[in-house]
């Protein structure tokens, strides 16, 4: 399967919107999207198929040296070939670079997330209980820290 990372422009708020729909309770809109592509603090990418279309996507927000992993989302189609920890594997990359730690929470029952996250270096610092709703679930708080010394 062929794709690319790009970032997200107004071509993609569409697709990212259907895939919001399709893997989370609480969708973001299309219009909650399309804010952070002014949002200085804000990094979006898509993994964007030959044709354009919507494969995965994440978000990363920064304040100061600090890095918050919004939504990861991967169309169900294509997932386990390597989107995501493509996705991941890039604010990692920048975060090794840039800051001093990435955080992100997880639902508790999303083992094969909670799996992508260890690989790449993050750890359980906290729980959020009944965060999720639809089904009421417990979020994990997840980190990886870079030491800046």
């Amino acid at each position: 399967m062929n794709y690319q990372l790009v970032p997200m422009d107004r071509s993609h708020l569409e697709g990212i919107a259907a895939l919001e729909r399709t893997c989370f309770s609480h969708p973001w809109s299309v219009d909650m999207l399309a804010e952070e592509l002014y949002n200085e603090t804000a990094s979006f990418l898509v993994a964007e198929g030959e044709d354009g279309s919507v494969l995965g996507y994440a978000g990363l927000h920064v304040v100061l040296d600090e890095g918050y992993i919004d939504n990861v989302a991967v169309d169900p189609a294509y997932r386990r070939q390597g989107i995501a920890d493509a996705l991941i594997d890039t604010f990692v990359r920048f975060g090794a670079a840039k800051l001093a730690f990435l955080t992100l929470e997880v639902r508790a029952g999303n083992a094969p997330a909670i799996a992508l996250y260890e690989k790449h270096g993050f750890y359980e610092v906290g729980r959020r209980k009944d965060y999720y709703d639809d089904p009421k679930e417990d979020a994990i708080l997840m980190t990886r820290e870079w030491d800046r010394a």
